[in-house]
């Protein structure tokens, strides 16, 4: 009896074709409960994704939160610089840093900070400079 070595490799294709199209039929069964669990992690996972949405609206914005959750992957944990510079040497004045907060600088995108919050943020860019 002759056996063909390729028979098991296609029974695992076909058991991994079917494994991937099952996957995703769950995930779009439950869309709507991974993309809030997204949004609640980006809010700072508090448990209540509606309530982080109100953030701006309620002033409760605290820049040092918001910077740590998405600054800290390019300025370092204590912003003192890695793949963008250090935010406590930045000599720049206010109208310059909330443009480059808004708009976005060499690798830096912009619209990372929400249009309501640009002036606290700056503030708080600022403060660094005095610490």
């Amino acid at each position: 009896m002759n056996r063909n070595p390729i028979v098991p490799y296609i029974l695992i294709m076909a058991l991994g074709i079917g494994l991937i199209f099952f996957m995703s039929l769950y995930g779009l069964d439950k869309k709507e409960e991974i993309a809030a669990d997204h949004e609640e992690t980006e809010q700072g996972g508090d448990g209540n994704a509606a309530e982080g949405g109100d953030e701006a609206d309620s002033g409760d914005f605290d820049p040092q939160a918001f910077a740590e959750g998405k600054c800290v992957s390019c300025h370092g944990q204590n912003f003192e610089g890695s793949v963008g510079p250090n935010l406590h040497d930045i000599s720049d004045d206010k109208d310059t840093i909330k443009d480059v907060l808004k708009n976005g600088k060499g690798a830096m995108p912009g619209g990372l900070v929400p249009d309501e919050n640009l002036d606290a943020m700056t503030d708080w860019v600022l403060s660094l400079q005095e610490s």
